[in-house]
């Protein structure tokens, strides 16, 4: 079965990609396995045509294989990271540059409602921020714990820029799925950040 040799392909890069070992890195707090046992379920969720799920599954698993925090190459290099490990897989050159591609995109999650799997993996990265006011604040002291090398007023101030530029699109998610579901409770979140951000440099 298709489904089956997909399986054994994704298995078998993520292996190769020392995924599980990445993900356990001592200085990740919110960019674990948990968070991207939570972006496939989004993806689930997403309901993606079948013709682009593996990709998208493997781009979600590969997307922040390597995390430095506040480095600006880390997309780029865990894009080389799913190359590496996919064409050791065996998989289609057709495959891996798409993979490479959708991990690209989650630099600044931007495409269009057109590009469907690039629009699910970028929603199912950003669904934590539409999450359950405690979900997400869990979410917010995961990250504060990576970047706990910043002062607190640098780490305030840069945090509050980059939420207010999803605030400041016209939508956070792309997907007509992720508008009705997220979308409300992402800005409520984000602005109930800022603000408490905003008291704490008061």
């Amino acid at each position: 079965m298709v489904v089956e040799r997909d399986a054994r392909l994704l298995d078998t890069a993520v292996v190769a990609g020392g995924l599980g070992a990445r993900y356990t890195q001592p200085h990740r707090a919110y960019h674990t396995l948990l968070h991207i046992e939570d972006v496939l379920l989004r993806v689930q969720e997403l309901e993606p045509p079948p013709e682009c799920q593996l990709a998208v599954s493997l781009a979600a698993w590969f997307h922040d294989a390597v995390y430095a925090p506040g480095q600006p190459d880390n997309e780029t290099r865990s894009a080389h990271v799913a190359y590496d490990a996919l064409e050791q897989a065996g998989a289609s050159p057709e495959l891996i540059a798409e993979v490479v591609r959708l991990i690209r995109l989650t630099e600044d999650h931007v495409t269009s409602r057109d590009d469907v799997a690039g629009a699910t993996l970028c929603d199912a990265d950003l669904a934590i921020l539409g999450s359950e006011p405690e979900r997400y604040r869990e979410y917010c002291i995961g990250i504060r714990s990576e970047y706990q090398h910043v002062p607190d007023a640098e780490f305030r101030s840069g945090r509050a820029t980059l939420l207010r530029t999803f605030l400041d699109r016209p939508t956070i998610y792309i997907t007509e799925y992720g508008q009705r579901r997220w979308e409300a409770a992402a800005r409520a979140n984000i602005t109930d950040e800022i603000k408490t951000l905003e008291r704490e440099s008061s």
